[in-house]
C-alpha cells in the first residue's frame, strides 16, 4: 500500500496477447497492491497468458463492449477495497511507468481523477497518432470544453486514474457499454465536480495496439457530442438524463 492506500490496476483487454507481457512488466509493482485484467471474449489469447502471469482475470463469455469490459473492471476492483483505480490499456499504447506519477497526484489530495493527455506533450503526431485522429481529437475537445465550461487538454484519453470516491458518486453503470463510456464518465466527473488532473503521456501507434476503425470513431465523435449536449442541457434544468443521477450504492 501507499500511505495505507489499496492501489488497483486494471486492464479492459480484447486480443492482447501480443502486448500484455510488455504492459505488465512495466507496472510498477512495488506501488500496485493488485491487478485485474478482463477478457471481453478475446478470440486469442489474452486471458491464458494474463493467468500465467498470476493477475486476477475475470473473463466474458461474449464480447459486450469496452464500455462493458471497464464496468466489469470497475465492480471487480470495488469489491477488492480498491482506494485508487488506474485504468490502463494491455495494448502497450500508454506506458505504465507514469503509473506512480498518478498515483502520488492522487494521494497529494488535491485531485480526485488523473488523465494522461497525448495532447500536452504536443508530440502526439510524431507519436504515431493519425492525422484524422488528431484533428477530431481537438475539434471534439474545443466543443466539449465549450458546452462542459472545462479546460482539458483533451478528453479522449483511455490512461485515467480515479479515487474510490470518484468511482462510488458516478453512475458509470448507466453509460454506454461501447466506447463512448468513457467520454460520458469524465463529463459525468465533470458535472460532479471532481477536481481533474492532467500530465502529458507519450503514446505508441502500431499494429498490435488496438485502434476503432474509421465508422466507430465517427460514431464514437456523435456520442461525445450527444454527451456535451445533454451535459449542457442537465446544467440549464432542460432535460434530465440518468448520465447524471447520482448513485445509490
Amino acid at each position: 500500500m501507499v500511505r495505507e492506500k489499496k492501489v488497483v490496476v486494471v486492464l479492459p483487454a480484447y486480443n492482447a496477447a501480443k502486448t500484455l507481457v510488455n504492459t505488465y512488466r512495466e507496472i510498477p509493482l512495488e506501488l500496485v497492491d493488485e491487478v485485474i485484467l478482463v477478457d471481453d471474449a478475446s478470440t486469442d489469447h489474452t486471458a491464458k497468458i494474463s493467468q500465467e502471469l498470476k493477475i486476477k482475470t475475470i473473463i466474458h463469455k461474449k464480447n459486450s463492449g469496452y464500455g462493458a469490459n471497464q464496468k466489469s473492471c470497475y465492480t471487480a476492483a470495488l469489491d477488492s477495497k480498491a482506494d485508487i483505480i488506474i485504468m490502463l490499456h494491455p495494448d502497450y499504447q500508454y506506458t505504465p511507468k507514469l503509473i506512480g506519477a498518478m498515483v502520488y497526484l492522487l494521494l497529494s489530495g488535491e485531485y480526485d481523477l488523473v488523465l494522461g493527455s497525448r495532447i500536452l506533450g504536443g508530440k502526439a503526431i510524431q507519436g504515431g497518432m493519425p492525422i484524422y485522429k488528431y484533428i477530431s481529437n481537438r475539434f471534439l475537445t474545443l466543443i466539449q470544453n465549450i458546452l462542459m465550461g472545462a479546460k482539458l487538454s483533451e478528453y479522449h484519453t483511455g490512461y485515467r486514474a480515479y479515487t474510490r470516491q470518484v468511482m462510488e458518486n458516478i453512475p458509470w453503470e448507466n453509460n454506454s457499454n461501447d466506447f463512448v463510456f468513457d467520454n460520458q464518465f469524465l463529463a459525468q466527473a465533470i458535472y460532479a465536480e471532481f477536481r481533474i488532473g492532467e500530465i502529458t503521456c507519450p503514446t505508441k501507434y502500431f499494429a498490435e495496439a488496438s485502434s476503432i476503425n474509421f465508422i466507430s470513431s465517427i460514431k464514437y465523435g456523435i456520442g461525445c457530442l450527444i454527451t456535451a449536449v445533454l451535459f449542457r442541457l442537465q446544467k440549464w434544468n432542460i432535460l434530465h438524463s440518468l448520465q447524471f443521477v447520482s448513485p445509490k450504492r
